[in-house]
């Protein structure tokens, strides 16, 4: 199955965001979707639908709890990502996380850090890591964005850089920054790109809002990435059934 599911964790709340509206000076941003279900619910649902591979990712402090109580709730079915470094990675890998998922660790002060990197991988394993490289446009190129989507690094994504990067894990989750949460449609160039260089299994998400929107993206593809959807899905506030989904990838 394409599809991995998300649960995306801010204050302790299952919730729907705009990526582009979180900062660092405050915590208010621009909510498309805050559930009345906890985390667990979430996890139990799509245990419940056999849908794996999905992510929790915990977008600022106070989540923890709740993000443990995901991975418990469905153990090996789901990643874990937001604040992970190699002495907690551990921790969520013991409640039942799959993976841990990792962006500002390794990537800080506007670059790669090579022996963070090192210590991720030898800490649990090319087996279990997976690094998020959340996408912006600059210039022509794509960097990697990393503190909450806030600070552009100096790290293009290109070819030669997701090669060398395969080297030390099992995937990659890439969020598109600049339509993360706005429901107006997959960043196309990004998707093309990001498929005619992807050297190892990886994950999309990003302004997927419609059926329509999953056909175009297998279709540039090739069915050789997997996809998300946050505010779009009905579960989410939005209007694409993730029955829909479900019985689209089991066709």
């Amino acid at each position: 199955m394409l599809f991995r599911p998300c649960i995306d964790l801010h204050n302790g709340k299952v919730k729907q965001i705009v990526g582009s509206s979180i900062t660092d000076e405050s915590d208010q941003v621009i909510e498309n979707f805050v559930s009345a279900h906890d985390s667990a619910y979430y996890a139990d649902l799509f245990k419940e639908k056999q849908i794996t591979g999905g992510h929790v990712i915990m977008l600022g402090p106070g989540n923890e709890k709740a993000a443990t109580e995901a991975l418990k709730a469905y153990p090996g079915g789901l990643q874990i990502g937001g604040g992970i470094r190699p002495e907690n990675a551990a921790d969520y890998l013991n409640a039942g996380a799959s993976h841990v998922i990792v962006t500002s660790y390794i990537f800080h002060d506007g670059m790669l850090d090579e022996d963070r990197l090192r210590k991720m991988n030898e800490a649990v394993g090319k087996e279990r890591l997976v690094i998020d490289l959340s996408c912006t446009y600059h210039d022509g190129k794509w960097f990697v964005a990393t503190d909450r989507w806030t600070k552009r690094s100096s790290f293009e994504v290109n070819a030669e850089n997701l090669e060398m990067l395969a080297a030390f894990c099992d995937e990659f989750l890439i969020h598109a920054v600049d339509v993360e949460g706005k429901r107006n449609g997959i960043q196309e160039e990004l998707v093309s790109h990001l498929a005619a260089h992807m050297p190892i299994p990886a994950t999309y998400a990003g302004g997927i809002r419609s059926l329509d929107d999953i056909d175009l993206f297998r279709q540039l593809t090739d069915d050789r990435m997997c996809y998300t959807i946050g505010s779009a899905l009905d579960l989410f506030g939005g209007d694409i059934p993730l029955e829909a989904v479900v019985a689209k990838e089991n066709k």
